[in-house]
Parts: structure tokens; sequence; C-alpha cells
């Protein structure tokens, strides 16, 4: 009863009810407001001000466009195209030392961004990735990518990216600053080759895009080129420096585009059934299972509740087709927070975000907590538990961004779980230009001892200044059957990232009975403090180095007794090179409390105490347009109360052809403590054959000592058609003590296929 009224008051305030078949049709006298220069008069298709702001003039076809990559259709003709792309690196402001011509068009079911791309030294194309959704296509390949802002709120975006050889990456963000790299999109796209340079074709169909209700619409629009041989990246409006990472999608900067007509607003409705089918042994369950058949089937179903709002609802949810995690080393006393990827949990998943602490979806963020961390639905120490089902409602309705979210977990006597369910809603509002305030209510019905039930409630406020200025703010309380007091936690950060100059301010506490029962807490009964500056000049007088940077932090942490547990002090400075390399060299101090034994081995307990120790590091970083790239990291120092060297390299990538690469992971701690000396070794390898940019096998081989375990999970994606996919995935894993070959733990061959019906 307590969680329907909570959702129904905040959809009550959020205007829902004022969202009906009316408002599909809304006159031009309706539109927002427009920012930028008046919009070009035909035959002129961009028009730009003094500041360099641009207006876009969308233009129809009648006849839909071939996605050949081949530009000969009589729209590129009869349509001027838009150029003069402005840099944001190397040289902030300057033209674009290539030509781009890009094109927007739209018929009455899609729209269209074609782009030629002008190259004089076409051996120098880097073009070294297939794999759909793989981060090399953004940074270092060629690539042309474009985003929308299409309800004109000037904060969010879709984006869209593409290389010289066809592969791409969708992208979804919000407020400018949380990048979900997970969003898939039904969309098309196909490129070219030319004697000059490389075209790009894509095609998005309305029915994939929510947007504001009516036929006349005004959408944010930029355009992005990047060039891995010169290391530059432009803009179809000027970007400055600092923001070039997340250039694409700072639509408060973006081009406004006007004369787009969408069709006559229609409810989006998706079936997507599955069938999976396994055949599985697990040595180390009690009993013992051995070559297992299962078939299951199941069913999501996407609804347009309105042009803004969508539901998702699923029916006996599987997984099987995730990929496994990436091992890691945990030599700290607190819990290691592994990304969600699982596709129910990640569309949309900026709704959620709460705090500044991202999405909890996607990355940790050290020691905030984070509320909704939706690896807590269908995994109980990370075993996967049924999901009987359960259902979504996100999107926006006028200035209100909304989500809730209501799944039930079974019960699974194996390994211990019992039947759970999660509710989350999230209400949020946009103000002044950039900022937003809003609430977030979780509840868990049963913790995973069994116990009560847990409910967690919060406001937040982000205030976005400027460019670079951002203040992020929150106030929650937990309420957890058997604890009293003690219970709240709350945040104030300022952070200033400008190109030349950086500063972090915060202030943050946590109660030792604040629990967020669907979130990730890493450190409880703590106010820390932490202040870090950073100056990062750009030399004039060294061509080949593009910025230096230095950065002081210093971070305090006490907990609620007034004790200090925790002082890091870590000084670092950095080289980027005009080529794309990174060195950095840092050095750190720390001071750790243990209020009590801390086992750090299998066979090391470290006791209780106060612990300083410091250390040194070095890294070097080639860069992604390498046919090897790979980050090297060496660090020695003292450790608690002795001693630690550490040899990494991540980040790896071995190009062996364009279809074909190895990404090596290496990590190897040799410590040697007065209570015992011992090593830990992490190896592992992602090795990756793409078909088409829908079709790749990827396997993840891994070894970790602190495990003792070999593992691998091999996987087949095929999207024969878009929105439809077939996987075949192998997981194993065997125990490193036993003598000779590894035995054995588990196994499992999985065979998973959908098919999207889209009436």
């Amino acid at each position: 009863m307590q969680r329907g009224i909570i959702l129904f008051a905040l959809f009550n305030l959020a205007g829902i009810q004022a969202i009906d078949a009316s408002q599909d049709q809304v006159d031009k006298t309706d539109m927002p407001i427009l920012i930028g220069p008046p919009a070009p008069i035909a035959p002129a298709v961009i028009a730009r001000d003094a500041s360099g702001q641009a207006t876009i003039r969308a233009v129809r076809i009648n006849t839909p466009l071939n996605l050949d990559g081949v530009l000969d259709e009589n729209a590129y003709t009869n349509t001027l195209s838009m150029s003069d792309f402005v840099q944001a690196e190397p040289l902030e402001g300057q033209p674009a030392t290539q030509r781009t011509e890009i094109w927007l068009f739209f018929d009455d079911e899609r729209v269209y961004v074609s782009a030629r791309l002008w190259e004089p030294y076409m051996d120098r194309i880097v073009a070294n990735e297939m794999r759909r959704d793989s981060f090399n296509i953004f940074s270092g390949n060629d690539a042309f990518g474009f985003s929308f802002d299409t309800f004109y709120d000037r904060r969010n975006a879709i984006s869209f990216t593409v290389n010289a050889i066809g592969g791409f990456v969708e992208g979804q963000t919000t407020d400018e600053r949380q990048f979900n790299p997970d969003y898939n999109a039904l969309w098309y796209s196909s490129v070219g080759r030319f004697d000059g340079g490389w075209t790009v074709e894509a095609a998005l169909p309305f029915k994939s895009l929510r947007y504001r209700p009516g036929r006349n619409q005004v959408w944010g629009f930029n355009a992005r080129r990047h060039t891995p041989w010169k290391n530059e990246t432009s803009f179809i409006v000027p970007i400055p420096a600092a923001r070039e990472g997340f250039g694409l999608v700072t639509m408060s900067l973006a081009a406004t585009v006007v004369d787009l007509e969408a069709p006559e607003a229609s409810r989006t409705f998706e079936i997507k059934p599955f069938l999976t089918s396994s055949v599985s042994s697990d040595l180390t369950a009690t009993p013992t299972v051995s070559n297992k058949l299962a078939a299951d089937v199941g069913l999501d179903v996407k609804y347009a509740v309105t042009q803004g709002l969508t539901a998702d609802l699923t029916y006996n949810t599987d997984f099987a087709q995730v990929e496994a995690d990436e091992q890691q080393i945990n030599l700290t006393r607190f819990s290691l927070f592994f990304p969600e990827k699982r596709e129910f949990f990640l569309e949309n998943k900026g709704t959620f975000a709460f705090g500044g602490a991202g999405a909890g979806v996607g990355f940790g963020n050290g020691d905030l907590p984070i509320l909704f961390y939706s690896r807590r639905i269908g995994l109980h120490q990370g075993k996967a538990v049924p999901i009987t089902g359960g259902g979504r409602l996100t999107g926006r309705a006028g200035k209100y961004s909304l989500g809730a979210l209501h799944i039930q977990s079974g019960d699974d006597s194996t390994v211990g779980a019992f039947r759970t369910n999660y509710t989350v809603a999230r209400l949020k509002r946009d103000i002044l230009r950039r900022s937003s305030i809003g609430a977030l209510f979780t509840r868990r019905s049963h913790l995973e001892n069994g116990s009560g039930a847990n409910d967690v409630y919060g406001v937040d406020g982000a205030f976005a200044f400027f460019d670079n200025l951002v203040i992020n703010t929150y106030w929650a309380r937990s309420h957890t059957e058997g604890l009293q007091g003690d219970d709240t936690s709350y945040r104030a950060q300022l952070d200033y990232a400008g190109d030349r100059y950086g500063l972090q301010l915060e202030r943050l506490t946590v109660g030792e009975n604040f629990k967020p029962g669907i979130g990730f807490l890493r450190r409880n009964d703590m106010r820390k403090n932490y202040g870090e500056f950073r100056f990062s000049p750009r030399p004039t007088s060294l061509p080949s180095i593009r910025r230096f940077s230095a950065v002081t932090s210093l971070s305090y942490i006490e907990n609620g007794a007034g004790r200090l547990e925790t002082r890091q002090f870590i000084g670092q400075f950095g080289i980027e090179f005009q080529n794309s390399d990174r060195f950095s060299v840092s050095y750190n101090r720390f001071y750790e409390l243990l209020s009590q034994p801390f086992r750090i081995a299998p066979t090391v307990t470290l006791p209780v105490g106060g612990y300083h120790f410091q250390g040194t590091q070095a890294s070097y970083s080639f860069g992604t347009q390498r046919k090897i790239s790979l980050n090297i990291g060496i660090a020695h120092g003292t450790f608690f109360s002795g001693k630690r060297t550490t040899v990494n390299i991540s980040q790896g990538r071995i190009e062996l052809s364009p279809q074909f690469s190895v990404q090596p992971t290496l990590s190897f701690n040799w410590l040697d403590l007065p209570e015992g000396s011992f090593r830990t070794n992490l190896i592992g390898s992602r090795v990756t054959y793409t078909v088409t940019p829908r079709m790749f096998v990827s396997a993840l081989l891994q070894y970790n000592s602190s495990g003792n375990a070999i593992g691998s999970n091999v996987r087949l994606r095929w999207e024969y058609q878009p929105g439809s996919e077939l996987f075949v995935v192998y997981n194993e894993q065997r125990d490193t003590l036993t003598r000779g070959f590894p035995n054995l733990d588990n196994r499992a061959l999985i065979v998973k296929i959908n098919r999207l019906f889209r009436p």
C-alpha cells in the first residue's frame, strides 16, 4: 500500500495525468524558445552567429535514401551541405584541417544523417575495429559521430558514431555528464570510400526515438569528426577543449534543428520473446550436477505510454547471454564494484542517477554510496537467482524525468536466496539552464540474509553554472528493521573542470546504520573531507607535447566518533603527447586504521592498529590508434607493515586485423609483510573476431590466483536482423589447486535466440 501511494504521488506530481492524446497535436505557437541565430532561408541549410551557435534546417526528401555509402542520390546535388567544422583539439576554436560535409534529411519514417569526410592521405586512415559498441571506434579510429537532443532540453542526448569500415557505437547521455555506452537503438548505417576520403549514411526510424508531442519538431544536433593520425577532433559547432571528451553530447552548445516534421504520433509497441536451452554441470553443488539439460521461454514487451514515456515489461527474465565479469585483485578491506551488463537494466539507466553517483549500473565512484545498484537484483553472492518478472517506466514528461521499477526475484535454496520484491521510484525536474532537483525512493522486501524490509529515500540536486562548474548535493535516509539512529547520508561537492585549471571540494557523511538495500556501499560510519587541485598548461614551445598536468589531492576520513581512519595524499604529474600517448608519475602517502584484524590473504592477517605507508608509481599509455596499444604501470613502496611491488598491463589491444584482436590484461603483486609474504597474479585476455559489425565471437579467458581458478567465457553474438539476436555461450571454471590439469568446477553451454516484433 505504501509503495503504491508513493508511486502515485510521484507520477501525479509530474503531471502525467495531463498527458493524453490531445497533446499529440501541438501548434507551432507552442514550440520551445529557439536558442541561436534565426533559421536559414532556403536554399541555405545552416546559419551561424558571431559566437558560433548555429541553426540548421532539416530538409524533407520524397524518396528514401539507399544506404549503400555512395552519396549519389539527387538529394545530395539538390541540397547544400553543411561544413566549416571547428577544432576542439589540438587548437581550440581553429578551423578543422580537413573538410567535412554533412546533410540532414527526413521523410515520413526516418531521419537521415550523411557525411562526406575528405582525407587526402587515404593510407593514414585508422580503421582497426569493426565490433559494435567497442569504445575504440570512438577514441582510436577515424570516426564520424552525431547526436540528437530530441526533447530540446539542452542537456540530454542520444549519440551515434561510425568508423571508416562500418563499426558503430551508440550512447545515451543524461545531464551532459552521465554517459551510458550500453544504450542500443534500432538504426541503420553504411560507409563507403571515394577518391579523396570516405562517406557515411545513417538512418534512424522515428519509431526508435522519443521526442516531444506534435508534428513540428525542434531538436538539438551536433556532429563530430575524429582523425587519429593527427589526433584532431572537430565539431560542427565550437566546443571548448575542456569538454572535448563529452563534446558530442554537450547539448547546451549544440546546434538547433528546425523544419523537422515527425509522423503522426503512434504508440510504439514491441514484443521480444526468447527461447533458451542449456546443458550444464556443477561439481561444487550439493548434490553435484552433471550434464543437466534445461530449456525455458520468456518475454519482453516495450510500450510507449506517451510520446516521451516508455514502459518495459519482462517475464521469466533470463540473462544467460551476458558476458562474464572481468576479474579484479582486491588488497583492500572494502568490497569491489562490478558494472552492470544486463540489457534490461541498462537502457535509460541515467534516469536513476542520484547525487552525482552516476546511474548506479555502470561505474563505481569510490566512497560515494550508490542508492540504486541493479546488480542487487537477480544475483545473490555472485550467483544468479531466477527473476520471475517485473516492469519499468522511464522517460520524460515536460520538464520532468521519471523512472519507476518493480522486479520480483524467486527463491533459490542452493544459494540461500529468498523471494524478494524490489521497488525503485525516481523523479527529477529540470531547473535553470542545466540544473536539476529530484527525489529517489527504493524498497527491498527482504535483505540478503532473509531479515526484514529496507527502505531508502532521499533528495538531490545538481547545479551547473557556466560551462565547467557543477555542484552536486544530496541527503538520504534508510530504514532497516532492527536498526535505529545514525541512518542518514549527505554530500556536498563542488567540481570545476576547466581546461587549464580544475578544482574539487567534497564533504561526504555516511551513518553507521545507513543501509541502501538495493545499492552499493563501500564503507559506512564515516565523515569524509576531500580536496583536489589540477593545473594543466598547454606548452606552445614543445611541438610533441599537447598538455602537462599536475594534480594534488588530499582525502581525510574520520569515523562517527571523530577518530581518523583514512588519510591519503596523492601528487601526480602527467604528460599528454600530440600522438595521444600519455605518461604519468605519482607519489602517494597513506594512513589506514584497522579497527579489527584484516585478512589480506588466505594465510596472512594484519593485526589491529594504525599504519603509515607510502609509494611511487609510473605508467605509460600507448594511443589506441596503434596496432599495439596498452597501459604499462609499475608501483613500489611500503604497504601496511611491509612492502609491495606491482606491475600492471591493462587496456591492452593487439590488432591482428581490423576484424581480429587480442586484449591482454596482466597484474602482478609481490607483498613482503612481517605477517607473511605472498604474491597475487591476474592473467587474462579477451580474443575477438568480428565477422560483421552485428556478428562477432569473443572469448574471455582469466586466471586469478586469489580465487585459484581459471575461467573462460566464449560468446557468439549475431544480430541476424536489427533487434533480433542469436547467442551461443560456453562458460567454464576450473580449480588450479589440483595437481596436473585443473579440475573442472562447473561448465555450461547455452543457446539463446530472441526475435523482435514491431507492429
